[in-house]
């Protein structure tokens, strides 16, 4: 029962994260037919089925037996689409929901679509930069947040550092586009809208979710061990890289991959803060949704999907053997 006030407020951040978001992403997504009432129909429904979700994961916080039943079904909800995805890969039919027989010549083709791997280029570039920024000043962030919470307006930072989690997309990007149009009226720069906007722009965003982040596993620390290096003579810039660096470095780590995703996925945002000289791959693809989806769209997103299961069991890894290490010199000492 002590989870549910945080249910309650998980679930209003991302009711309204959420709120114009989904309707932004539904015209996209929607056939040409598809009129406001359908798509606010569709959203009410939406809303129906996060609800009952809700209800059931509360009934099995209550009742320790459903444990096994909302497991699978989170599971399912969460991976049975990709396993559609990955098989439907593999179809030789041009309409990417009738199968026909199992072939990879969509694989092959992908090999010669230009188009799409410059936009997999633009996007992986941006998504590696924004996360690396983002993880840089979330890091600065959530570290001011933690160790220095008296300072004056320390309410105030922490809460506009971390507003755009509850911000919709839509108005994020509107706003954005305000201040790049009114940076070049005044500055000059930037002249024109393309990858460097998107890059600023999902660099402000991600970096809210890197600050939750980090700042979770800041809170987690000892800081006596911090300030017995302090007591040594150590200074707190050396402090801050010899041990809270490494101490914190999963979370840097689960920080950056979050904001890569994010950043990959975006394309609200990108809509807004770019012109058409910039295509990355969520705007290509939505571009093209309304004529019908590439075959081979399913050939990328498979191949995006193991590349990114590897790179994520590695991080696994990685971080499983750093708490093994913590655990044993603990003991020892």
């Amino acid at each position: 029962m002590n989870d549910l006030p945080v249910i309650l407020r998980s679930s209003v951040i991302v009711f309204i994260s959420l709120l114009l978001g989904s309707l932004i992403l539904s015209v996209l997504i929607s056939s040409a037919g598809l009129g406001l009432l359908t798509n606010i129909s569709l959203y009410v429904n939406s809303l129906i089925f996060s609800l009952i979700v809700t209800v059931i994961v509360t009934l099995a916080l209550i009742f320790r037996c459903l444990k096994g039943l909302i497991l699978l079904v989170v599971f399912s909800f969460l991976y049975i689409p990709m396993i559609i995805l990955i098989v439907y890969s593999f179809n030789s039919s041009r309409l990417v929901t009738v199968w026909a027989e199992f072939s990879t010549k969509w694989y092959f083709e992908l090999m010669h679509n230009e188009e799409l791997f410059k936009a997999v280029g633009l996007s992986l570039a941006i998504a590696a930069c924004a996360a690396s920024f983002a993880t840089v000043l979330g890091t600065l962030a959530s570290y001011a947040i933690v160790r220095f919470k008296q300072f004056k307006g320390a309410n105030l930072f922490s809460f506009m550092t971390t507003a755009p989690l509850v911000m919709p997309d839509i108005i994020t990007g509107l706003a954005l586009l305000l201040l790049f149009v009114g940076m070049g009226q005044i500055l000059g720069w930037p002249k024109d809208r393309g990858a460097i906007t998107i890059w600023m722009a999902h660099t402000t965003f991600c970096m809210a979710y890197v600050t939750v982040v980090i700042s979770a596993r800041l809170r987690e620390l000892d800081k006596s061990i911090e300030e017995a290096a302090l007591d040594l003579g150590a200074n707190p810039l050396k402090v801050f890289f010899i041990i809270t660096l490494p101490m914190i470095a999963p979370a840097l780590v689960s920080g950056w991959l979050l904001a890569f995703t994010l950043s990959l996925d975006d394309v609200v945002i990108a809509n807004f803060v770019t012109g058409p000289g910039a295509m990355t791959l969520p705007k290509l693809i939505f571009s093209k949704v309304k004529l019908g989806v590439d075959p081979q769209v399913n050939a990328l997103a498979t191949i995006i999907l193991l590349i990114v299961g590897i790179i994520g069991f590695i991080s696994w890894l990685w971080m499983r053997k750093t708490e093994r290490r913590k655990i044993n010199e603990t003991r020892m000492h």
